[in-house]
């Protein structure tokens, strides 16, 4: 078995909606991970918890790990 890339830190953009009855968050880098909680906090602690189960299940199936490549900024506007 080759050996692993030791584990680091990785950045990955996460958007958080609000929605009527809850918050839902995704991680464009990562497909197929989404979470939903009932305030914005819990969100972001679901996502933190998926990426990490995620890039562990990557390291299981000795899969790459994906390099982040989204990036989010804010642009204010008059409206």
């Amino acid at each position: 078995m080759p050996p692993s890339n030791p584990p680091h830190t990785m950045k990955f953009a996460v958007i958080v909606e609000h929605t009527e009855t809850s918050w839902s968050a995704y991680a464009p880098d990562l497909p197929g991970l989404g979470v939903a909680g009932s305030t914005f906090e819990e969100t972001e602690q679901l996502m933190l918890e998926g990426i990490e189960f995620h890039i562990e299940g990557l390291r299981v199936d000795a899969d790459p790990i994906p390099e982040p490549t989204t990036r989010v900024t804010e642009i204010a506007v008059l409206a």
